[in-house]
């Protein structure tokens, strides 16, 4: 059986820049009950390559993933939505080490639930700061444009 840490959805935040984003999670392909992928299906759903596939499940960073009778690897709509937040995971520049971590609180329970917080509050920190730094890079980028299409405009001179 596999273990996917279910992410329950806050809302006593304010909303503000930094969580505004939230969105539901991509739609499964097919109706639990009927949720079994094959590698193949998996890749093309995540865009991962069956190789990072079993690279993940290598390293710890995949929960156990059931197997067929032949040995086939038989994703399910839970492994989907773990394979979705480890994205999100990269997407923050988490290093694997830090996923494989978090990954493993998970299956160690319950009484994680501090360890787990703590390690995504700090992520969260480090976004933060990433944003506040392209938010800046973004203004010196617009002011040069600016300054090229005010230069485009003005009238050649003699």
């Amino acid at each position: 059986m596999t273990v996917i840490e279910s992410t329950p959805v806050r809302t006593e935040r304010p909303a503000t820049v930094e969580n505004l984003c939230v969105a539901a999670p991509p739609a499964h392909p097919r109706p639990a009950g009927q949720d079994r992928y094959t590698i193949g299906e998996v890749a093309a759903w995540t865009g991962l390559s069956a190789h990072t596939l079993r690279w993940y499940e290598r390293i710890g960073l995949m929960p156990h993933v059931d197997r067929s009778h032949t040995g086939q690897r038989r994703f399910t709509n839970r492994d989907l939505d773990w394979l979705t937040f480890v994205g999100k995971l990269r997407l923050t520049g988490m290093p694997v080490a830090g996923m494989v971590r978090y990954a493993e609180l998970v299956r160690e329970g319950e009484h994680t639930f501090g360890q787990r917080q703590e390690l995504l509050e700090d992520t969260r920190r480090d976004v933060l700061t990433r944003i506040a730094e392209l938010r800046d890079t973004l203004a010196v980028l617009d002011h040069k444009i600016g300054f090229y299409a005010d230069a485009h405009r003005a009238p050649e001179r003699v």
